[in-house]
């Protein structure tokens, strides 16, 4: 068998830089190129591997081949401004498919709703839903489950475009033909920027549904049955503040949910419910972060909890000695081994799992996949996301943690320059978007910290009150603060690093996209001593336009959100909204913004670069009117740094 299968690209080696602002150009296209190879599978016999790749005009193709000769059986691309989207073996000759396409002026592809099957040749392909399939129905679909006792069907829901807050219709459908069987309408709405969950037990019929009540949007509801054709009833209910369960996967021949729970506990515990009885049993949990379940496979299902994967001051695992598949939980110890300060993960496996695809990545380094043949005890390099960044000593991100000044730990990342000795370094502090149920990870690398770095700059990345993955305790606290105690924490935690001699306390500068374009700006309201330069990129600048326009108050959740983590009365949210206090500013202000935002649209852009006018306030201005929120194009990103940078430069630079 061989292996060297998508290996053969040179990876571009680009010579190391010196502690230095210069810009380099070749180095922003190399991290703003999007990632080559996104995800690789095998065939549930072992015949095929299928990966999706990202072409020269930018689309994502799917490639089949052969493993044992290495030939390519198939390329599949969409058609005009299709591209692949996701994609799974739906048995050993046939593929399923998800379409993702560019609408209107906005450059990210989105999901048409569409699925798309064909044989691993290339053959027999058929559009199974949607306006173009056979039934010619205008609906978005989505795969629940892949049937593995069914080789030739798959579960899937349909939603109706046409309505805000569309019931979930199940289907078992047949991957040659599209036809589909109706297995009921789920009890529960599917509101806008939401998704009702759904877990199958191992014969293939739906036993447990997680959505929002339809008479009370900020209730959850879980609904369960005891077998097909019963009728559905209520499991459990509760509000965020409650803490709740939230389902994942049914184990096998019982009655069983394993999910994530903080019902109990202040940080989400790995959790069974048993249906029938109601009854909730904590398998484990961490006082200080959540955890998220290891699971054995068999048979193409998950079959017993082994262990559970955590973040805290760095990638951690843990796994249970009392298991069944003792096997199956050596090796998958023994790959997270391989790769010690990584995210490792079965990315699929044959039926038997006698061969796995694992992918693994971290904050420094970007995703690759490797194949193992258990026979063998073989593991091989078969591709990687970003190839051209091999070999590249790319800067390192390191954990933190310090106090907030009322007593909270609050951890964070820290980028530093390579070369560096730690030492009165020029600082950008970069919040993340979201901002609840968002944290800065480990697990991920983030472009934008790298950039910097590569020039010269520490880059501060905290995971403040109301960042996601500490507890509902600490979520929650971070409700009606988006601009004072959530912008606190950030501010402590750039005075650390001062304290701690890492940053210069004359060279600091803010940025951030989206929440994190707020918290730019909204830093700089509050400490305008402290920054020297402040960049919002895609940001929310007015609190009370967020109840007028964007996406988020289209629907009923979203309004319920907003009323929830927003200051109640409008006098309320202008104290917090920056565009009400740019008279506080003393930093330059740069603002970018992409003309086809519907999350963040361009009127938050326009009315602080207004009120910086008004006031003769210095700001500059970056406006691509083709892109959405976060800009999609890699040349876009590349003059987006290039600007930045020289922003940089001017301010805080040597």
């Amino acid at each position: 068998m061989k292996y060297s299968i998508l290996v053969g690209l040179a990876a571009l080696v680009i010579p190391a830089l010196s502690f230095s602002s210069t810009v380099d150009t070749e180095l922003l296209e190399n991290y703003a190129k999007h990632a080559q190879y996104l995800d690789v599978k095998i065939s549930p016999k072992g015949d095929y591997l299928a990966a999706t790749s990202r072409i020269t005009d930018g689309s994502v193709q799917l490639t089949v081949i052969d493993i044992d000769d290495s030939k390519i059986l198939s390329v599949t691309q969409g058609q005009g401004n299709e591209s692949v989207g996701s994609f799974q073996w739906a048995n050993n000759e046939r593929l399923v498919m998800t379409m993702v396409r560019e609408v209107g002026s906005l450059d990210q592809p989105v999901p048409t709703g569409e699925l798309f099957a064909m044989d691993a040749d290339g053959s027999k392909q058929v559009i199974l839903t949607g306006p173009r399939s056979e039934s010619g129905e205008y609906v978005f679909a989505q795969v629940v489950d892949y049937l593995p006792e069914q080789p030739d069907a798959i579960m899937i829901y349909q939603r109706s475009f046409t309505s805000a807050e569309p019931y979930l219709d199940l289907y078992t459908m047949k991957i040659t033909s599209g036809r589909k069987r109706s297995e009921g309408r789920i009890p529960l709405k599917a509101y806008r920027s939401t998704n009702v969950q759904v877990v199958l037990d191992d014969q293939g019929v739906s036993r447990m549904v997680l959505g929002i009540d339809p008479e009370d949007g900020n209730k959850t509801v879980i609904l369960g049955r005891d077998g097909a054709n019963q009728d559905w009833y209520e499991v459990t209910s509760f509000y965020e503040e409650e803490g709740g369960f939230v389902p994942l996967l049914m184990l096998p021949g019982t009655d069983q949910v394993v999910g994530l729970s903080d019902s109990e506990s202040d940080t989400r515990a790995l959790s069974v419910l048993d249906i029938s009885s109601k009854e909730e049993t904590i398998l484990a949990e961490h006082p200080a972060t959540d955890l998220m379940p290891i699971m054995s496979v068999k048979n193409g299902r998950a079959n017993e909890v082994i262990g559970a994967a955590f973040e805290h001051q760095g990638i951690d695992t843990f796994f249970f000695s009392d298991v069944k598949d003792k096997d199956y939980s050596n090796l998958v110890q023994s790959l997270i081994a391989t790769f010690p300060g990584q995210s490792v993960s079965i990315n699929s496996s044959t039926r038997d799992n006698r061969i796995l695809t694992v992918r693994v990545e971290s904050v420094n380094s970007p995703t690759k996949f490797y194949m193992f043949d258990r026979d063998k005890g073989k593991l091989a390099s078969i591709a990687a996301a970003k190839p051209w960044l091999e070999g590249h000593p790319i800067p390192k991100t390191k954990t933190i943690v310090y106090k907030s000044r009322d007593g909270l730990d609050i951890y964070g990342l820290l980028t530093l320059p390579n070369g560096s000795d730690a030492k009165d370094l020029p600082l950008i502090l970069l919040p993340h978007g979201g901002p609840h149920g968002i944290r800065d990870t480990m697990s991920r690398m983030d472009s934008d910290a790298k950039v910097f770095a590569e020039h010269g700059y520490a880059v501060f990345q905290p995971n403040f009150r109301g960042s996601g993955g500490y507890g509902r305790e600490f979520l929650e606290l971070g409700y009606k603060n988006w601009g004072t105690t959530m912008i606190n924490d950030m501010t402590d935690g750039v005075q650390h690093l001062i304290k701690e001699g890492i940053a210069d306390q004359d060279r600091v500068c803010v940025y951030g996209a989206s929440y994190g374009g707020y918290a730019a700006v909204q830093s700089g309201v509050r400490e305008p001593d402290l920054y020297q330069c402040i960049v919002g990129f895609v940001g929310v600048y007015d609190l009370n336009l967020m109840y007028e326009q964007g996406d988020i108050q289209q629907a009923r959740a979203g309004r319920n959100y907003l009323d929830q983590v927003l200051p109640s009365a409008e006098e309320g949210r202008e104290a917090q909204s920056p565009v009400y206090n740019v008279d506080k500013l003393k930093a330059p202000v740069f603002i970018i913004q992409g003309g086809a935002d519907v999350r963040v649209p361009e009127a938050h852009a326009f009315a602080l670069r207004d009120a910086l006018k008004e006031r003769d306030h210095p700001y500059e201005w970056m406006y691509k009117e083709a892109e959405g929120h976060g800009f999609y194009k890699p040349e876009n990103n590349v003059e987006r740094w290039q600007k930045m940078l020289a922003f940089f430069d001017k301010y805080i630079g040597e």
